[in-house]
């Protein structure tokens, strides 16, 4: 048998587990994606050119972009390392995520054309999309049915808000076919508030005590599920709302969340785990959802008591950007570091990026909370996102492609 080329070899470490080729989507996409909106912007708002003129509004483009093109590659990467080891159950075939990675990469390439070349590819592109997503979908629930495990509560929550989310993208290919805005704005909150939040809620709600108590002393693991269930249903409640149109009515739905979110970063230990970096990512990133919904419930109430909202897209940036983007970034370090068999230790670049990340939250919503100039902030807000993640590419993504130190397998 011929020996394989270096092509080859690199090839098959690559697709040797389902993490290295989703995290790697998602890790180009990181760069990809704010590219794209930075160049957008710096035309829109920054007068270094005339903007340019895509085959949709650019605003909605960005919002699919970041919902379904960049965070669902993590997730997927993630959840199917997470699901065989969750229920003892079985590893997920190269047969499945292969092809579900490669639907899934050609559609947001096909997205990405269709900006420019018009609907059809817009169309082709996220019909890929769902084609691919709904094979990866087909994975984690084989793992899920087929496990004999008795507690399968997380990876239920996770599957049913995948679900949401080929849902929220089917309405995403209806809007793009007929225009209708109902289609368009089921989307967009089912990929928010059903689809993201209750993912990262689960993974958060399993993995966050678990992670501290193996590191901190003295540590009491605190996970009652009926408060999971209670932040889940906030979620949907919170969508249903915006749906419906009724966003002075947010803080039925938000002030109890915040209340969770806060009792939980107390009792998992926020403040401790400042003393390991890995850890501490993780529990900064969970900070942000309580600072999201802070925000989010003040301005309902305002909305609810004045008529006016005073903050703008500065509450949906701090959950997206804040909470959903920083828990992207710190689970992807801690299972690309695990899984190559490095050692689960966040060093100083790493620690330096992510911190240099959180400034991208606050450069976004800084113009909506403080009247600051949106030509300035916008685009600073892309460029500290693009060299935070450019730089985390630099250093992580190579992993994908390279086999273990540790020479396992995997």
């Amino acid at each position: 048998m011929p020996a394989m080329t270096p092509l080859q070899k690199t090839w098959q470490t690559f697709t040797a587990a389902p993490h290295r080729m989703m995290m790697l989507g998602g890790a180009i996409q990181g760069v990809l994606t704010l590219l794209w909106w930075l160049f957008d912007l710096l035309g829109r708002y920054g007068g270094l050119y005339a903007a340019q003129a895509w085959s949709i509004a650019p605003v909605w483009a960005h919002a699919f972009l970041m919902l379904y093109g960049f965070f669902p590659f993590f997730v997927f990467g993630f959840l199917m390392t997470t699901y065989p080891n969750w229920m003892n159950g079985e590893k997920i075939p190269p047969r499945l995520y292969i092809p579900a990675f490669l639907l899934l990469a050609g559609g947001i390439a096909l997205f990405y054309l269709g900006l420019l070349a018009g609907k059809a590819l817009l169309i082709a592109g996220t019909t890929l999309l769902l084609a691919g997503w709904g094979i990866a979908l087909f994975a984690l629930l084989r793992v899920l049915i087929k496990a004999n495990y008795d507690d399968k509560r997380h990876p239920i929550v996770t599957t049913f808000a995948l679900i949401m989310g080929w849902l929220g993208i089917l309405s995403y290919l209806i809007w793009l076919a007929s225009d209708n805005a109902f289609a368009l704005a089921f989307s967009r909150h089912a990929g928010i508030w059903w689809f993201m939040l209750p993912i990262l809620l689960a993974v958060c709600h399993k993995m966050i005590p678990f992670f501290s108590s193996r590191v901190l002393d003295n540590y009491t693991l605190v996970r009652p599920y009926w408060a999971l269930y209670f932040m889940l249903a906030c979620a949907v409640l919170h969508g249903a709302l915006e749906l419906a149109q009724q966003a002075q009515l947010l803080w039925l739905a938000d002030i109890p969340l915040l209340a969770f979110t806060l009792y939980f970063s107390y009792t998992w230990g926020l403040l401790r785990s400042f003393g390991i970096k890995l850890l501490a990512v993780l529990h900064v990133g969970f900070a942000w959802l309580s600072l999201a919904m802070l925000l989010y419930g003040a301005q309902s109430l305002t909305l609810f008591v004045t008529g006016s909202a005073p903050f703008g897209l500065a509450p949906l940036h701090a959950l997206t950007i804040g909470f959903f983007a920083s828990m992207i970034l710190a689970m992807a370090s801690r299972v690309t570091l695990g899984h190559s068999g490095r050692e689960l230790v966040a060093d100083a670049v790493t620690w330096a990026l992510f911190l240099g990340f959180q400034f991208t939250t606050v450069a976004r919503i800084a113009p909506d909370l403080f009247g600051l100039p949106v030509s300035l902030f916008y685009p600073l807000a892309a460029a500290i996102w693009l060299a935070s993640y450019g730089a985390w590419f630099a250093k992580y993504g190579p992993i994908y492609w390279r086999p273990r130190i540790d020479q396992r397998p995997g």
